[in-house]
């Protein structure tokens, strides 16, 4: 029997974020500081076999959603048979990824062979010169390329995550959106969170209630009811559209009281929450031999200090967001 996996606020955590690599092969000014830092050794960071013993674990707790981030997850050799493993344990009904797009677009049909059923993919412009600008990479092509082939292999829904920034890529805001009219992707607009040392803005004007008013001007927007496996967008329609816009809104209208998720950083801590350095280790007790009723305990131990709410208003969260995964 399942002892569901709760916290003390009495939210059920069913959902586990795993960052594989704090490596990737972008420079977005919001996620990887401007200044030369150093990566994370091979050996600090969980072997595939000390992650398939934890999930193992997890869906032992009741988790049944498993996302897998970076950095760039794919810039870690061996993802997609470690993709095939989580496959095949019992109890685990999501596996998805989010991804820069820039290394898998003929790869989507062996993605969805190895069990992928969902595909996040980051895009901050819609515009090559511009996807240079923020990216330092001349990779435009083959993020699109992965985006179409993940829509004819049926990853649905396909999601794009757009960090909206004031100055930067905010004007293209309602070419986002228009994207769903004609395609069948969820346009996701997501707050910008000021963690560790990027360089994006000490505060960014564009928060969902600006971004909610100027997508209502291009129709008629009408809410979508949430389903089993939703993150916490709030989810909108434009009249006649084949896909979806939603809203992620962390500053602005935080939905920690019905957040169900746990984070494990590449380097092995589990985070309880993406916006606080609050974080339990468990790359130490695993090497030391720990068996699964301890392993078990700690991911108890990281529900029971989960807070009732993110205090990145008031408290600055140090650790990168490529090591954190988002």
């Amino acid at each position: 029997m399942i002892h569901p996996l709760t916290d003390r606020h009495n939210r059920t955590i069913d959902y586990l974020r795993i960052s594989v690599t704090d490596r990737c092969n972008l420079r977005c000014g919001y996620c990887v500081p401007p200044t030369p830092f150093t990566h994370m050794k091979h050996k600090e960071i969980l072997s595939y076999e000390e992650l398939l013993r934890v999930v193992k674990v997890a869906v032992s707790l009741g988790i049944k959603k498993v996302r897998l981030t970076g950095g760039e997850p794919f810039a870690r050799k061996g993802l997609i048979p470690f993709m095939e493993q989580l496959s095949c344990l019992d109890g685990l009904e999501d596996i998805s990824v989010t991804t820069n797009g820039t290394l898998i677009s003929d790869k989507i049909d062996v993605l969805k062979k190895a069990g992928l059923t969902r595909i996040n993919i980051s895009l901050d412009t819609l515009r090559p010169e511009r996807f240079v600008q923020i990216t330092k990479e001349d990779r435009f092509e083959d993020v699109i390329k992965t985006l179409h082939n993940a829509i004819d292999a049926g990853l649905a829904p396909v999601k794009l995550n757009t960090v909206l920034l004031d100055g930067i890529n905010g004007d293209e805001l309602e070419d986002f959106a228009r994207l769903t009219l004609k395609h069948p992707i969820h346009v996701r607009f997501i707050e910008y969170m000021p963690i560790g040392e990027g360089t994006g803005p000490a505060k960014s004007e564009l928060l969902a209630p600006a971004i909610l008013k100027r997508l209502e001007k291009l129709g008629e927007l009408t809410p979508v009811t949430r389903d089993a496996h939703d993150g916490p967008a709030r989810r909108f329609k434009l009249k006649g559209a084949l896909g979806e816009i939603g809203l992620i809104s962390p500053m602005s209208n935080h939905f920690c009281a019905t957040c169900n998720r746990i984070r494990l950083s590449a380097d092995g801590h589990l985070r309880p929450c993406l916006l606080s350095d609050t974080k339990v280790s468990l790359k130490e007790p695993l090497r030391k031999g720990a068996d699964e009723a301890a392993i078990e305990q700690l991911f108890r131990h990281a529900a029971s200090i989960k807070g009732e709410r993110h205090n990145l208003l008031d408290h600055h969260v140090h650790d990168m967001m490529c090591a954190i995964g988002g």
